[in-house]
């Protein structure tokens, strides 16, 4: 009879990491609500940073853990969701209500049916697609908050004239991703199931 496996340690650098995400988060929502947007775009880039060395680490010095595939995740939404959240009633960002409900049900909606697919043994990690919404995401947020810190500096309109466009550009794309990558993983997910 084989011995348990050891249970996974909290106190890792991926985990670490991870965790940083969610008291970044709340600096940016504080920094959301002040007006503070060079502060606010600072630590959304901290925290961006933070996303991407996680995953880094782990795959090169480990450990990768059960943990750290679900806390990172629950990190992003918390990190991503909340500033959408809280950028509504700033009317000058663009981000309808609407566009904040495609983007939380999104998310939820494949929370749940990762939560699913891994509940009978298989794997169901972030693919190209997955990951290309959340780049376009990101980039949408660092561009609002670049946008607002940039609108209140004098003499930076020629900069807005041509950060405007392309942030609309952005935002639609972010969400036809974001609707297409949920679709793609309930496909994905109904495959695996059958």
């Amino acid at each position: 009879m084989s011995a348990p496996a050891a249970p996974e340690s909290l106190l890792n650098v991926p985990n670490l990491l991870s965790f940083a995400r969610i008291p970044l988060a709340v600096g940016l929502f504080v920094c959301i609500v002040q007006g503070a947007w060079l502060a606010g775009l600072i630590i959304f880039l901290v925290a961006t940073a933070t996303d991407w060395l996680d995953g880094w680490w782990a795959r090169k010095y480990g450990p990768l853990t059960l943990v750290g595939r679900n806390l990172d995740p629950l990190a992003d939404k918390i990190l991503v969701c909340g500033t959408f959240i809280y950028l509504i009633p700033v009317t000058a960002a663009g981000i309808d209500p609407w566009m904040v409900t495609v983007v939380v049900c999104r998310e939820l909606l494949v929370t749940g049916i990762r939560g699913m697919v891994e509940a009978t043994g298989k794997k169901f990690g972030a693919d190209w697609f997955g990951k290309l919404k959340m780049a376009l995401q990101c980039a949408v947020l660092i561009g609002v908050l670049l946008i607002r810190w940039l609108d209140t500096l004098s003499g930076t309109s020629d900069a807005l004239a041509v950060l405007n466009p392309v942030q609309l550009v952005l935002l639609w794309a972010m969400l036809v991703a974001t609707i297409g990558s949920g679709a793609h993983y309930v496909v994905k997910a109904a495959k695996l199931l059958s």
